[in-house]
């Protein structure tokens, strides 16, 4: 049985094992995410620590598909915090463990966490995802408009420059 949430602090501590473990199997699988290899679960914790703490403060906001009570599956938004953009979040980490890949989890993510974060009065939405990625491809169908590429925004996990492409959607 498949199911849905948005996390809150007190969830998103206790789903630390098995964010880390979906972090780490995107990463060894080759997705850009902000990390190198070599990679492990345990790598991972101080992450979720700080992303737990960033929902606690209400910066941040988690959402998880679950399967059989195991996350396989999440996404999260930053609410931007400047006095300037309160209507912006930055849609950040949609990871799918690949072994649950193929089963429409992102589609079902996404709405989840476009809905919630219109709902916490947030109408633009922007991420960046590497160029030439699975991940790229997938955000037009889901109604996210291209915006550019950057070049050598970033380093693939093994090493290697990775272009950035930009995507914006308005929510709510």
């Amino acid at each position: 049985m498949t199911s849905f949430h948005i996390l809150d602090a007190q969830a998103a501590e206790q789903a630390i094992d098995d964010l880390c473990d979906v972090l780490s199997d995107c990463i060894n699988g080759g997705a850009s995410l902000g990390f190198m290899l070599p990679f492990t679960p345990g790598d991972a914790q101080a992450y979720w620590r700080g992303v737990a703490e960033a929902v606690r403060l209400g910066q941040t906001i988690l959402a998880v598909a679950e399967i059989e009570g195991r996350v396989v599956a999440t996404v999260q938004v930053g609410l931007a915090q400047k006095p300037n953009q309160p209507h912006r979040g930055d849609l950040m980490k949609l990871l799918v463990h690949r072994d649950a890949r193929g089963l429409g989890l992102s589609r079902k993510l996404m709405d989840l966490v476009e809905q919630e974060a219109a709902r916490r009065g947030r109408t633009l939405l922007v991420l960046d995802t590497a160029t030439g990625s699975d991940a790229e491809a997938i955000y037009p169908r889901f109604g996210w408009q291209r915006v550019g590429v950057i070049p050598d925004y970033a380093l693939w996990p093994q090493g290697g420059f990775c272009d950035t492409t930009l995507f914006y959607k308005r929510v709510g």
